[in-house]
């Protein structure tokens, strides 16, 4: 029998639906493991590549995290069936109690105090890694249906949102209003289905009155970040190219932050993002409202003039790991809002010119656009012109 073969009958053999329970829910320590595994048999099988093996054991260590685990999914589970008798400040007991026990386990130590606001985020950041699958998904059903925000924006941010979560976790905090959240989901999680990314851009394009309450942070953010540039422009410590670099960035912050609503500053996260190509962003846009594709229109018409008037403005994706200037990632291209406008107009060509509401928009919009391509047309010759001069510089004798 081929390995082929071998693989293909174990493939066949297993469970289609994988038990919820598995019996090793986290990721194994296999050093403890593989060095003492031995062969069964030192006879050599021909028809089997296979060499079946022995001593199959896993560490006490390992054995111990998975009972806790199980443990303490199955008390949270318990808890959660009536979430009018279970209290914030009990779930998260019981939480820091489970990590810390793990850390213990495990011989790693947070180094803060129980009373730090900061301890049960550290908690997260340094022992998220141990929890099984079951208990991530729990614990993220917990904090929802408990509203336990802090907690599950640090399991957000620590990427501990399994990808069968993703997709509830989104609808569950648009319909909670969490907006914050949503964006940090945006952020930080890399397996965002088209669904999820549909119904985010549906959501900040005609956000819900009691959807701004949570987006102060987002605008603080983006004003934190542009007086950090600044403040990096003046700092006499850079060098000339971090100087440079820092002039740069302060000027894609602002351009990036002034003129635009605290909703659209959330666009700007999703149309920056790695999760939206063209063929998951053409099927969003299929599915907006004449109201949403009006919105639309305008946040990209924004950002056109933008690039227009200020022509010196390019990307910086050095700022952010140099100057800690992060937001400098998250903003689009003119290459981005670009295709996203074209895509926009294909998808809806039969309702843009049907609809006289939208003609006026077009129209200026084409004005702009028309500028933009002469001056990129004008830049293509000058990169021409200057890429012969410096061939023929080159090729003349010394």
């Amino acid at each position: 029998m081929s390995l082929l073969e071998v693989i293909s009958k174990a493939s066949s053999t297993a469970s289609i639906h994988p038990d919820p329970d598995s019996n090793y829910p986290i990721v194994l320590n296999p050093d403890s493991i593989l060095l003492k595994l031995k062969p069964e048999t030192d006879e050599l099988n021909e028809e089997s590549p296979v060499k079946r093996v022995t001593g199959w054991e896993i560490s006490q260590t390992d054995a111990g995290l998975i009972e806790a685990g199980q443990k303490f999914f199955k008390k949270l589970k318990r808890k959660l069936k009536n979430t009018n008798t279970f209290s914030k400040d009990e779930f998260l007991g019981m939480f820091t109690s489970y990590l810390e026990k793990t850390g213990e386990k495990i011989g790693i130590s947070i180094g803060v105090d129980k009373s730090d606001e900061e301890y049960v985020r550290k908690l997260v950041e340094r022992l998220g890694f141990s929890m099984g699958r079951d208990v991530k998904s729990l614990i993220l059903e917990a904090c929802v249906a408990l509203e336990v925000w802090d907690t599950l924006e640090s399991l957000i941010i620590n990427g501990l949102v399994e990808h069968m979560c993703t997709s509830n976790l989104v609808y569950n905090l648009i319909e909670k209003r969490r907006s914050d959240l949503v964006v940090l989901c945006v952020k930080h999680l890399s397996d965002l289905q088209t669904y999820d990314l549909m119904c985010i851009l549906k959501y900040f394009l005609l956000p819900p009155r009691d959807g701004y309450k949570s987006l102060v942070s987002v605008r603080e953010e983006w004003e934190n970040q542009a007086l950090l540039a600044i403040e990096k422009v003046s700092d006499r410590g850079l060098g000339g190219k971090q100087k440079s670099l820092a002039r740069d960035a302060s000027f894609l912050l602002m351009v990036a932050h002034d003129e635009f609503t605290i909703s659209e500053l959330c666009l700007h996260y999703l149309l920056a993002s790695r999760n939206l190509d063209e063929v998951i962003f053409s099927a969003c846009v299929s599915k907006l409202n004449g109201e949403e594709m009006m919105a639309l229109i305008k946040y990209l018409g924004k950002w056109l003039r933008k690039y227009e008037r200020f022509p010196q403005v390019v990307p910086c994706p050095k700022a952010s790991s140099l100057l800690g200037l992060k937001a400098c990632d998250w903003v689009p291209t003119l290459e981005n809002v670009v295709k996203c406008l074209g895509l926009v107009v294909d998808e809806h060509f039969s309702s843009l010119v049907l609809h006289s509401e939208f003609h006026e928009q077009l129209r200026s919009l084409e004005k702009v656009v028309s500028s933009l391509a002469a001056e990129a047309r004008l830049c293509g010759t000058l990169t021409n012109l200057t890429e012969r001069l410096r061939g023929e510089h080159q090729g003349q004798p010394q």
